[in-house]
């Protein structure tokens, strides 16, 4: 996160009036965000952060400020149950928990120092916590980032702080991301995908990044979204970019066949986080959405491959990132290299310079890449893969979310 941080403090030098974070409630420049990063840090004294914040200006400063002192942030997914996040704070041993909701997973019992501090009007409580006994982490290691965990207790991905400036610079570039956009974040800030796409981008171009709080938008708990401010958040924030899940994006697409068509100062649309279906894209596309779907995991730092203008593919998830390296098994399991994860937490082994990904695919003439499915989940019924089932299902609002399992 080294060119990240430079390159915040040259717009803060040579553009400090630019607007560099937008909530639903203020801003802040880059001259102010630069110092206000300067006065938490002196209140940051830990080696492992987590965060477990509400997405606005006061997530985005606190995560920087861990970056700008050399710590570990570990972002808390707010959809993280009781269990899993007691888990998170064993496993991870955060010295320090930074959170806007003091009465929600504080483990009292290893509270030694509570004290308070404002950013952007937000008070968030700082506690220092006794850890447990520590796990050494990869070498370079920025950030922990925690998998959902739906059939397993979820595991920490240690990403390294090289790999970040890495992807985020080939995403500002596969973008074209430029000094006047603004780009708009609706998913969780704790997601490294929105954390790379929705805060770092913007920031190595220079331009605004917008971090409402997801209940500002319409969203209630972990899936379901309100249509109309939905709606509404995307046109009183006017962006010109934004990153959506398939259900989003489902959603966007029927409200304009209603009638309530998406900002025309949307120029770019990143859809990714699930398989999207064709008959979505093509619907988008129908109606002007400038739509680009990718792909990517938490090992290979969140994003791999991307569509973008001026070269895409339909039915593809675009050509590898300048950073990525792509190649086909022999079985068609996708296999990648470059800006790789450092390793997971308690798993001492040397850091991975190839990853098998468990998804199947193949890469046409090109070089586009394609998703088939995954490789244990291979067939369903005649060579049919669950996860194609699953796209189409949720290619509309009748269905939030699902799930498709093999019957006997």
């Amino acid at each position: 996160m080294r060119t990240i941080l430079k390159k915040l403090e040259h717009h803060a030098l040579t553009r400090p009036d630019q607007v560099a974070l937008e909530d639903a409630a203020s801003a802040m420049t880059y001259r102010q965000l630069s110092r206000t990063i300067t006065q938490v840090g002196s209140r940051i004294a830990a080696g492992r952060v987590a965060v477990m914040m509400a997405n606005g200006i006061p997530w985005a400063v606190v995560d920087l400020t861990i970056a700008a002192c050399g710590a570990v942030a570990i972002p808390v997914p707010p959809f993280f149950s009781d269990e899993q996040l007691a888990h998170l704070l064993t496993d991870a041993a955060p010295d320090l928990l930074i959170t806007d909701r003091p009465d929600y997973g504080v483990p009292l019992s290893r509270v030694s120092r509570h004290e308070t501090i404002m950013i952007a009007h937000t008070e968030l409580h700082l506690y220092s916590l006794l850890p447990p006994c520590r796990r050494t982490l990869p070498s370079d290691t920025g950030k922990i980032t925690y998998t959902s965990g739906t059939t397993q207790q979820p595991k920490g991905v240690c990403i390294t702080r090289a790999a970040i400036d890495e992807v985020s610079e080939a995403l500002a570039s596969a973008a074209s991301t430029r000094s006047d956009d603004r780009s708009l974040t609706l998913l969780p800030l704790s997601t490294l995908l929105a954390n790379i796409g929705g805060i770092y981008v913007p920031i190595l171009r220079g331009a605004t990044a917008i971090l409402p709080p997801l209940e500002r938008c319409g969203f209630t708990g972990s899936s379901t979204v309100e249509p109309g401010a939905f709606m509404d958040a995307l046109h009183r924030f006017t962006p010109t970019g934004t990153i959506l899940v398939p259900p989003l994006l489902a959603l966007a697409v029927e409200c304009a066949q209603a009638g309530a068509p998406l900002p025309s100062t949307l120029r770019f649309v990143a859809v990714g986080g699930a398989p999207c279906s064709a008959s979505l894209l093509r619907r988008a596309r129908a109606l002007g959405i400038p739509v680009y779907e990718g792909y990517g995991l938490s090992e290979a730092t969140s994003v791999v491959s991307m569509n973008r203008p001026g070269s895409e593919r339909a039915g593809s998830v675009g050509m590898p990132l300048p950073h990525a390296r792509v190649r086909i098994a022999d079985d068609g399991e996708i296999v990648v290299s470059g800006a790789l994860f450092g390793g997971y937490l308690g798993l001492y082994d040397p850091s991975p310079q190839v990853w098998h990904t468990g998804d199947t695919g193949w890469l046409d003439a090109d070089g586009f890449l394609y998703i088939s499915g995954r490789k244990k989940t291979a067939t369903l019924g005649r060579n049919v893969s669950p996860k194609w089932v699953e796209s189409q299902l949720v290619a509309t609002r009748a269905v939030q979310q699902t799930a498709v399992f093999a019957g006997q």
